[in-house]
């Protein structure tokens, strides 16, 4: 099952003892969302100590194969794509499926 904004909202809220409106979390949310993607767009490097980071990296232009003809080639552009590495902490933590303590 995929967790969605709405869920981190409504989880958030709890955690904090409803100190804040869920209308007031997602508007911080979708603010540190779109941060992240202004940021990105700028070409910057998003560092998030124990989380992971988040870079844009250009794909070079390429040739590949059109899957209903296998015979004729396809020229692919060159393209911008994020690419996220997790942090240590994220990465252990994962690999132990452990949560973290609140």
């Amino acid at each position: 099952m995929a967790v969605t904004k709405r869920d981190l909202v409504v989880e958030i809220s709890e955690k904090l003892d409803r100190k804040l409106t869920q209308a007031e979390i997602l508007t911080v949310l979708q603010t540190g969302f779109d941060l992240v993607i202004s940021h990105l767009c700028e070409g910057e490097t998003i560092e998030l100590r124990n989380f992971g980071v988040f870079e844009v990296q250009q794909r070079r232009a390429r040739v590949g194969r059109n899957p209903n003809d296998p015979a004729s080639e396809v020229k692919i552009p060159p393209r911008a794509v994020v690419k996220f590495k997790p942090g240590k902490e994220m990465r252990e933590r994962v690999a132990d499926r452990q949560k973290p303590s609140a």
